[in-house]
């Protein structure tokens, strides 16, 4: 059996993590509409988001954690899917933290 030489293994860009956090992100920026209708409708794509995120976060640190323990993980990623859950579950309390610091 052909086995590759370890610069011929392609290592998969983590973008779609990064997408969902970014949609997570923007999503409550959406509940700052002061029309009901699309009020509600922004909270429920939030609701949507975060309920679907969330399994894929606990996938994610899964992952990492088999990773870390096979010893093939850099920390760079730890600490990014870390951030990266912070900003995605805490993305209501940072708008109105940075709507608070600018007065909005």
């Amino acid at each position: 059996m052909h086995h590759p030489h370890p610069s011929q293994i392609r290592r998969v860009p983590l973008s779609l993590p990064l997408l969902l956090v970014a949609l997570a992100t923007c999503a409550p920026g959406l509940c700052l509409a002061q029309t009901s209708p699309f009020m509600t409708g922004a909270s429920a794509l939030q609701t949507n988001i975060l309920a679907w995120l969330t399994p894929v976060a606990i996938i994610l640190v899964m992952v990492l954690g088999g990773m870390a323990m096979a010893n093939r993980m850099s920390w760079g990623w730890c600490l990014g899917a870390i951030l990266g859950i912070a900003i995605a579950f805490g993305a209501p309390q940072i708008v109105t933290w940075v709507r608070g610091m600018f007065g909005v």
